[in-house]
């Protein structure tokens, strides 16, 4: 076995991210064993991945890809110990996280890389327990991680620069875009972006000035569109004209300073928690999570269809993440 090629992956920690690490790693025609201590958590799994199986089936699947593939343990050092990847999943809390990392470092073979899917915790403070931190490297997905391919990809003080090349290469192989973070900071990139639109999304209810149904559509309706082909820098490159993002910034750069926007969130007040509530209830319409994730799921097909074709690997240009 290369330092890229993988046939048994670890998950350590079945909520909704390990669930849809371990239906991605099925797909894709791996053998999967799971481990999370919480009481019903193997058929929770199951049921995840039963849920998200129809949308793997039409997006296509690896030869030998089967949910039988999935092995669920009551022992950590049981998942760990014959792993050629290791995938950790579990709550967002650094202390849990810090010790759990040590737990798998101490159980796993000595050329496995451990993964965390941390949407946000530092990698130097993760993994300052284990005894070969350099193998240690922060692997964090989007959900559906099942469909969507980004993952982004952080080292720690101690993390080799050859576990963030194989922990690319692996992700690669099994559909996803690493995107190497160079630079450790909170929240990583993604979550830093998606978390300032989430402040002015509770400021814009808080202050009644629209409802979640709104905030959505204009999101849907305008600017997500043009996000789902050239993201935010390029459509302002676009906004400037034949000069591009040079005449964007001289033209519209001043109203930068105008105080549209919020920098720190709102106080989670139960009013404006139940506006929240209730206006995503509102606009599920009656449909179960389960309904909304299939919903979801579908439509991401279709999107994906679409947007590889405009992919720069596609395009016959570099792919530079």
């Amino acid at each position: 076995m290369n330092n890229t090629e993988i046939k048994r992956v670890a998950i350590v920690g079945t909520g909704v991210i390990g669930n849809g690490w371990a239906a991605r790693c099925l797909a894709k025609g791996l053998d999967v064993v799971a481990y999370d201590p919480g009481a019903g958590a193997e058929q929770r799994m199951r049921d995840a991945i039963a849920n998200a199986w129809p949308a793997l089936v039409r997006s296509g699947l690896a030869e030998g890809a089967s949910m039988d593939r999935l092995e669920f343990t009551a022992s950590l050092e049981e998942a760990v110990s014959d792993a050629d990847f290791i995938q950790e999943s579990a709550p967002e809390r650094e202390s849990l996280k810090r010790e759990l990392l040590a737990q798998i470092d101490s159980a796993a073979r000595p050329d496995a890389i451990i993964a965390t899917s941390t949407s946000g915790l530092l990698p130097t403070k993760l993994q300052a327990d284990c005894i070969h931190p350099e193998r240690v490297v922060v692997g964090h997905p989007f959900n559906p991680v099942y469909l969507l391919p980004l993952v982004e990809v952080v080292g720690g003080e101690k993390t080799s620069a050859e576990s963030i090349s194989r922990a690319s290469d692996i992700y690669r192989s099994i559909g996803m875009r690493p995107l190497h973070v160079r630079n450790e900071i909170e929240g990583f990139i993604a979550d830093r972006l998606m978390e300032a639109l989430w402040r002015e999304a509770l400021w814009l209810v808080n202050d009644g000035i629209a409802t979640t149904e709104e905030i959505d559509a204009a999101v849907v309706y305008g600017c997500g569109l043009r996000w789902a082909l050239m993201g935010t820098c390029q459509t302002f490159h676009l906004a400037g004209g034949d000069a591009g993002m040079r005449h964007m910034l001289e033209q519209f750069g001043p109203a930068l300073k105008l105080p549209w926007t919020k920098l720190v969130a709102p106080e989670l007040t139960e009013e404006l928690i139940d506006s929240m509530v209730d206006g995503c209830n509102y606009q599920a319409a009656d449909r179960s999570v389960k309904e909304l994730e299939q919903r979801r799921d579908d439509f991401l097909i279709r999107v994906l269809d679409i947007a590889k074709e405009y992919w720069p690997e596609n395009e016959g240009l570099k792919d530079r993440i």
